[in-house]
Parts: structure tokens; sequence; C-alpha cells
């Protein structure tokens, strides 16, 4: 399995970055993939996750009607636009995946729901 996370950079208040996830190595059937953002000192916290088959997304409520995820399946990769960026929303964003996440009872934000890991990109938002 292979997650790699891009896309990160520094960006002013108020503008935009396009992250991507390119994943490999598992099925999509029942998968969940997400994002994940992290600040020193903190916990991981769920900000956007889309459950493949149903095509269901969720988003924490900091990032709502600011952060769109979507899917391109041809390329095996998930993207979180993120609009409207705020200094609070800097940070190192992972992208996660759960090969068997359907019929989880849990959230998909919830960061123990999964088991595959990419490697950080940072987003730096200045004021």
């Amino acid at each position: 399995v292979q997650l790699q996370a891009s896309g990160g950079g520094l960006v002013q208040t108020g503008g935009s970055l396009r992250l991507s996830c390119a994943h490999s190595g598992f099925r999509l059937d029942f998968a969940a993939i997400g994002w994940f953002r992290q600040v020193p000192g903190k916990e991981r916290e769920g900000v956007s996750c889309v459950s493949v088959g149903p095509n269901t997304t969720k988003y924490t409520d900091s990032v709502k009607g600011r952060f769109i995820i979507s899917r391109d399946s041809a390329k095996n990769t998930v993207y979180l636009q993120m609009n409207n960026l705020k200094p609070e929303d800097t940070a190192v964003y992972y992208c996660a995946a759960n090969e068997y996440y359907s019929g989880s009872y849990y959230s998909c934000l919830e960061r123990y729901e999964h088991d595959y890991w990419g490697q950080g990109t940072q987003v730096t938002v200045s004021s």
C-alpha cells in the first residue's frame, strides 16, 4: 500500500491550495480515504474523508464550506481543495486509508479507523 501526499505550500490568508493523495495497493470497493492534519503538541485531527463505495463525504466543522474532497478514479488520486484558507489551517496534512471501512460504526474522520498513512505535506497560511 502506498499513499503519496503532495501540494502543500505557503499561502496568504484567503488563498487556496489543492492537496493530492496518490494511492495504490489496496482495493477501493469498501475503502475510505481521509485527510488529517496535525500541529505540534496536538493530536492528529480528521479534516475530510470519503467512503468510496457509497461516495459519501465528511468534513470537520471548521472546514465546512471551504474545503472540498474529491476523487479521480482514473488517476487513483484523492484531492483536497482548500479555499479561503486561514492561519489556523496551518498544519502538516496527511492522507490515510482504510481498505475495509464500509460498515464501520465509526466516522472515517476518526484517525483510528485508518490503517495506512502517507507522509505529510506542510501547509502554512500566513496572516
